[in-house]
């Protein structure tokens, strides 16, 4: 049996035009599904284009040959597109070779991996490399990417994974080792030891993840952090820090947070290079402990940091050598673990907000923390869609559309219990990403400006569900907050304090029309609650009259003999000329007619014999609609253009009865509009479609469950009429 269900509370998870078909749609909700189930959490990670490598390994094995990509080819458009693209010069003499034919005795990992085994190639992805290599000191983060027992030795056969989070799943991603090489070396990262290939294979696994080597060019370290933690980041510039960043690091660590620190460089020449009290611009530092002691009768407060490269230490205040531990307690000395030459030191907090430039968090959620001494954010994820027409409505600066974007109610139920914070308010972390930017850029896109607004909910609104506030209440009410700034990165974060009460969070691009999926994440210290404020699907139809053929009047019975022939039934080619005739009489619209598709659907949709023609009370039902429409559509066609905007279009079927949801919204607009414009005989066939399908599950939901059964057969009949 087939269960057609009237509503469902999934997010949605937009996958470009495409899902606006049947084949989307139903892959849309087997996919939401399977994320109810489980899929896409660590536990269950999803197998990224669908390749299972446990499968695929054992078919290698049984069958004797090595594995082959059919996904990720050994070809040149997996290198690039551009500096990269086949036949350029970069790209010449290129060859792919497995590590079996690079060297004699090749290893995955020699003696545990670490920073010295990723060394940068001709690709400018220091930016990923730099997250790998920070993630090489957390070992148990380290193997949620790479998973256990992959060698070189006992059943090899070509093939290796590796996971990845990725928009707020889990991904495994499936590769064979074939890597690019040219005059004999590694095209890209490699290890320094010349018979390690860990790296270059977690390298070719995140490029195949987005399309080509080249599409990793270009990116923020914190974005690495991300797709190797499924943590949210959030970086602060320490020269304006806020006056509670020693709370907020001490609640990371408390978290289990990845935090890292650099010094900003203002020229090529200052990279890496060395201060006096030996820091290193440019360069990446890890934060690993916070601590207070007594000192000459203060408390002063201390940060501990770690220089990857194990060496090159702090030599000022604080440091190991200095002469401020001669001063404090032995016990309190003991207990901040000093050690020599082992690339960590301590520092005061003070003068590390002199010295380095900026601080990167990397909030872990919850799934990524093992240890339960930890304490946790409270996570809430939305996946969102904009769309031009219907939900891409650009930033505040655009009144008449802003209200369109996608709306997500928050609800701050109580303070935060920190007793050295005064401030009654609640914390949270509000982070939106876009989703795949990354693959666009063969075709000559990139990152859209982002960014949100969060309105708090007056009382008139307090506890509404299912509501999609409309553009008078954005006209009327101020932000409580925002976003710092919009921005063309792929996530844009910011840490906020309100009061306790109901908020909604709009996210949005800077201007309208800007298409791309996102995904929303909420971090919340306390618990809260959230939801998509979105209108609950409905429909207030009128009772249809039962008409006769006796209730219709003589002049009409007239025109219909006329026009109907001798069969006295209205086929669709003469439906067509009988609708675009009284269409032409009509000025004031701007329409191409009504097709012969559209009048083929009508007929099918209000044909109630199964003769695939329209009889004389069919067609008197047929023109009463036609008429109201028409008029709902001069009253929102606001500026007289003859045609209606997809925006226009959103409060014309509100009018006309009907309560649709932003999926629905998406799907209307990507079906009859033309260039976010419905003219007239688009907008009539919509609207009796609508009408129909509503009458028809009504009709099947005779109890009024929410859901109507119907058998294979049925089903078929049912759609292949519409």
């Amino acid at each position: 049996m087939l269960k057609i269900l009237y509503e469902t509370k999934e997010t949605d998870r937009t996958a470009a035009a495409s899902m606006f078909t049947y084949g989307g749609i139903s892959a849309q909700i087997s996919a939401n599904r399977l994320q109810a189930e489980g899929v896409g959490s660590f536990e269950q990670a999803l197998h990224f284009q669908n390749q299972d490598f446990e499968a695929l390994k054992q078919e290698c094995l049984e069958g004797g040959y090595l594995f082959e990509d059919p996904c990720f080819p050994a070809e040149p458009p997996s290198l690039g597109f551009k500096e990269l693209a086949p036949n350029s010069s970069k790209t010449c003499g290129v060859e792919w070779m497995r590590p079996t034919e690079l060297c004699d005795d090749p290893q995955f990992i020699v003696g545990g991996a670490s920073r010295t085994d990723i060394c940068q190639g001709a690709l400018g992805d220091c930016w990923l490399l730099a997250a790998i290599a920070s993630l090489t000191l957390n070992e148990r983060l380290l193997h949620r990417v790479i998973p256990h027992g992959q060698t070189f030795q006992d059943d090899y056969a070509g093939i290796f994974h590796f996971q990845f989070w990725q928009f707020g799943e889990w991904v495994d991603i499936v590769i064979d080792d074939r890597l690019p090489v040219r005059d004999g070396e590694l095209m890209f990262v490699h290890s320094a030891e010349g018979n390690e290939f860990w790296s270059a294979l977690v390298e070719k696994a995140y490029a195949k993840l987005n399309g080509s080597y080249e599409a990793l060019s270009g990116g923020s370290t914190t974005e690495g952090f991300e797709d190797f933690t499924g943590g949210v980041s959030e970086m602060y510039e320490l020269r304006k820090a806020p006056r509670d960043l020693y709370r907020i690091i001490s609640k990371a660590l408390e978290r289990g947070s990845l935090l890292g620190c650099s010094i900003d460089i203002t020229s090529a020449f200052d990279m890496e290079s060395v201060t006096f009290k030996k820091l290193v611009k440019g360069h990446a530092y890890s934060v690993t402990a916070l601590k207070q002691v007594e000192f000459r009768g203060h408390t002063e407060r201390l940060i501990r940091i770690r220089n990857p490269w194990g060496q090159v230490e702090w030599t000022g205040a604080w440091s190991d050598n200095s002469s401020e531990w001669d001063e404090i307690d032995q016990s309190e000395k003991d207990d901040l673990h000093l050690q020599m030459e082992d690339g960590e030191f301590w520092m005061s907090f003070s003068e590390f907000l002199r010295q380095f430039s900026r601080l990167e968090i990397c909030n872990l959620t919850p799934d990524a923390l093992s240890d339960d001494d930890l304490s946790h954010w409270n996570t809430i994820k939305f996946h969102g869609a904009w769309r031009k027409g219907s939900t891409a409505g650009g930033c505040r600066n655009h009144p008449n559309t802003f209200w369109i974007n996608p709306q997500y109610k928050i609800t701050l139920l109580e303070e935060d219990d920190d007793p050295e914070d005064e401030e009654l308010a609640c914390s949270f972390l509000v982070a939106l990403m876009q989703k795949d930017r990354r693959q666009y850029r063969r075709h000559g896109q990139d990152m859209h400006t982002i960014g949100f607004a969060i309105y708090e909910i007056p009382e008139e609104y307090a506890g509404c569900q299912n509501v999609h506030l409309k553009k008078d209440f954005f006209l009327t009410h101020s932000s409580s907050a925002r976003s710092e700034t919009f921005i063309n990165l792929r996530e844009v974060s910011t840490r906020l304090h309100l009061p306790p009460g109901e908020y909604i969070i709009v996210p949005s691009t800077f201007e309208p029309s800007k298409e791309a999926d996102f995904v929303l994440r909420i971090f919340t210290e306390k618990q809260s609650q959230t939801e998509e404020l979105d209108d609950e699907i409905s429909a207030d139809l009128e009772d249809e009259a039962e008409i006769t053929e006796d209730d219709i009047d003589d002049s009409f019975k007239s025109l219909f003999a006329q026009l109907a022939g001798e069969d006295m039934e209205i086929s669709v080619r003469e439906l067509r000329t009988i609708l675009n005739r009284v269409v032409s009489k009509h000025k004031d619209l701007k329409t191409d007619g009504f097709s012969m598709e559209s009048c083929r659907t009508m007929v099918n949709l209000l044909d109630k014999d199964g003769s695939a023609r329209l009889g004389l009370v069919e067609f008197q039902i047929l023109w009463n609609k036609v008429r109201k429409l028409l008029g709902i559509f001069r009253e929102f066609d606001i500026d007289k253009s003859g045609t209606m905007s997809s925006y226009e279009m959103r409060l014309a079927v509100e009018s006309a009865g009907f309560k649709l949801n932003n999926r629905l919204n998406q799907i209307l607009v990507a079906r009859y509009a033309e260039n976010e414009v419905i003219d007239f005989d688009n907008f009539v066939c919509c609207l009796i479609k609508l009408e129909t399908m509503f009458r028809s599950f009504q009709q099947l939901d005779k109890d009024g469950t929410g859901t109507a059964e119907m058998n294979l057969s049925e089903w078929l009949f049912m759609t292949m009429c519409g």
